[in-house]
């Protein structure tokens, strides 16, 4: 090895370490930069004539721990989840207010119960009869102003899914347009680790936004997938997702899977292949922000509009429904008998019999549907009781008919014997046990304790079902106190004016009170309480308490989850910086060894030179 060559090698070295600086001055100065992953230099050892070696720095490599990344990500989309369905819960807990507070459901309820009592007590007074009737409205404007709230939440969780799919596909452009520009560079390139830190910073942003899964192909290019194997990014190429809103959320907007039904607008991704998928029917997405707005806007804000919705009706339903027992016919075989006049949509006809070798009770509700186009109705697995809707327009020949069909397997059997009167029996061993005829009053005064209090925006609730849904559904929305009873105050006491009600008689007022207070009642199970094969059952007052308490359960577990999310994605971001983040302790070591070894090969020239020196001294 001559000293030339020895020269070269160790210019070599002060060329590696010129660029090992470089990288060093890097990683510092972007210490504090979001998404730069640490750096360093890639030296190879090169031949050098017959002796030694020199080197030659082939370019950057990044510090990334991969495995973390994937897990980080993971969790980013968990965490993202947590924190918006933690966020609106805690809204949704305002609305409801303090328990027991000034402004919430419950006191409003509470004080009109005690306006009732106190017509009672008072004898039916004007003055007693118009608290009452002030508390009836706040009751309603209460309930109206829930609503109005939840409604309000729905629609900003819409609106935030909208912006979820415009940062989403600028994502995946951003991620398919790196994905381009990388192809002709090498991985060693330190302008491909730039673009990588660029690549992953959008992939980061998109994870927060959805659960992604990451390929990276040989040549560097990386595509993203949902977990469930939507394809988001395929190469060069990026999926587009579109969003329609019909703007404002109504409690009778719902999601449907067919588009043409549905009242929250699409959620499309159009693929790069030009294939497009409803990522809400499909369930594509399971975590992230847009999971969380979908969650939101389809399930929980919508079940806790039914909770309202149902203590709504309830409302309505306890003091202007009345239901009459049947009568017991002598057999064999042995039934009942109810007088079905007076029904209207959405009274009902309820039975209770023992299927034949059993000793289980069966429930039946049997629902005057004017709609036939409704029917079937739908019934969950082992409801009970079992929903039949029938149309009572048609005549009670019809009605029969359409009962012995639907219930043709259960051993008993309808029949007409004269007028509007429905009787049923028990055939081959199963045993009817009840029939009973519910229907809503109408007028204030016909004779009846039960009162139409309340109105559906001035017309009877009777719970009717028909193409547009079930008549509960926003019902909360639309209640008022019935205007004629605001006209005519005097009807919470008076009854009846053919004989006329006697003066300081309670009966109403009583009855009321004790529906409100005492009567117990069964609750849908899309309430959330109960199961289908036994729905809750209690008071008003239980049923508010009980929701209310569900869904305060429900703010305090997101809250748990968010903490407990956030604790993970901060450790693992933690683990994620030892590795790939910049440690200025370790980049200031750095430095003076750079320092040290560039120090080194100068002094190596400077040696060769004063070598080379004497050498060409020498020969002269």
């Amino acid at each position: 090895m001559g000293l030339s060559s020895a020269l070269a090698t160790a210019m070599s070295g002060l060329r590696a370490n010129q660029a090992a600086l470089s990288i060093t001055s890097s990683n510092v100065a972007n210490a504090q930069t979001p998404g730069y992953v640490t750096q360093s230099v890639n030296q190879v050892e090169v031949a050098s004539g017959g002796i030694g070696s020199s080197v030659e720095v082939t370019g950057v490599n990044r510090e990334l721990d991969t495995y973390v990344q994937s897990q980080l990500r993971t969790e980013t989309a968990g965490g993202a989840y947590a924190d918006q369905m933690s966020n609106i819960l805690g809204q949704l807990q305002s609305v409801y207010g303090t328990p027991g507070g000034a402004g919430t459901l419950e006191n409003a309820l509470s004080s009109f119960t005690s306006a009732l009592q106190a017509i009672s007590t008072g004898s039916g007074s004007a003055s007693s009869q118009s608290v009452a009737l002030t508390a009836a409205q706040n009751l309603a404007q209460s309930l109206n102003s829930t609503t109005q709230s939840i409604q309000a939440l729905r629609s900003n969780v819409n609106q935030d899914l909208g912006n979820c799919v415009s940062q989403a596909n600028a994502a995946m452009t951003a991620i398919a347009n790196i994905n381009t520009q990388l192809q002709g560079l090498s991985p060693t390139d330190p302008a491909a680790a730039t673009l990588e830190d660029q690549r992953d910073s959008a992939i980061n942003t998109l994870s927060s936004l959805m659960d992604t899964r990451t390929v990276t192909s040989s040549s560097g290019e990386v595509s993203v997938f949902t977990n469930a194997g939507v394809q988001l990014v395929s190469g060069g190429l990026a999926s587009t997702m579109s969003f329609s809103s019909p703007g404002t959320l109504t409690a009778n907007s719902l999601y449907n899977t067919n588009p043409a039904q549905s009242g929250v607008g699409s959620l499309t991704i159009q693929l790069p292949n030009g294939a497009s998928t409803d990522m809400v029917a499909t369930n594509a997405v399971s975590s992230g922000q847009i999971a969380a707005d979908l969650t939101l806007r389809d399930q929980t804000l919508v079940q806790a509009q039914t909770q309202v919705d149902q203590l709504a009706a309830t409302l309505s339903s306890s003091l202007s429904d009345t239901t009459t027992a049947g009568t017991a016919v002598a057999g064999p075989p042995a039934g009942f008998s109810v007088d079905t006049s007076g029904m209207v949509a959405g009274n009902t006809v309820n039975l209770t019999y023992t299927p034949a070798g059993t000793s289980t009770q069966q429930q039946i509700s049997i629902v005057n549907v004017a709609d036939s186009s409704v029917l079937p109705l739908p019934n969950a697995p082992n409801a009970n009781p079992k929903v039949i809707g029938v149309n009572f327009s048609n005549g009670m020949s019809s009605v029969v008919s359409q009962l012995n069909a639907a219930l043709g397997g259960t051993g008993i059997q309808f029949s007409n014997p004269s007028g509007n009167t429905l009787s049923v029996a028990g055939y081959a061993s199963a045993t009817v046990s009840a029939l009973s005829a519910t229907t809503t009053a109408s007028s204030l005064q016909d004779g009846s304790a039960a009162l139409p209090l309340f109105t559906d925006g001035g017309t009877s609730y009777t719970g009717a079902i028909t193409a547009g849904g079930s008549q509960m559904t926003g019902y909360a929305g639309r209640i008022t106190v019935n205007p004629a009873l605001l006209n005519n105050p005097s009807a919470l006491s008076v009854y009846s004016t053919s004989p006329p009600t006697a003066a300081g008689d309670t009966t109403r007022s009583d009855y009321l009170f004790s529906q409100l207070t005492n009567a117990t009642f069964n609750y849908s199970t899309q309430t959330g309480l109960g199961s289908t094969a036994a729905p809750f059952n209690g008071t008003i007052t239980d049923y508010l308490q009980q929701f209310i308490s569900q869904q305060g359960n429900a703010a305090t577990q997101a809250t748990q989850l968010q903490q407990g999310q956030d604790v993970v994605v901060s450790t693992l971001q933690e683990k994620f910086n030892s590795t790939s983040g910049v440690n200025i302790d370790t980049e200031m070591s750095n430095l003076i060894q750079l320092q040290n070894a560039y120090a080194a090969n100068a002094h190596v020239m400077s040696v060769i030179q004063s070598m080379m020196n004497s050498l060409l001294q020498a020969q002269t």
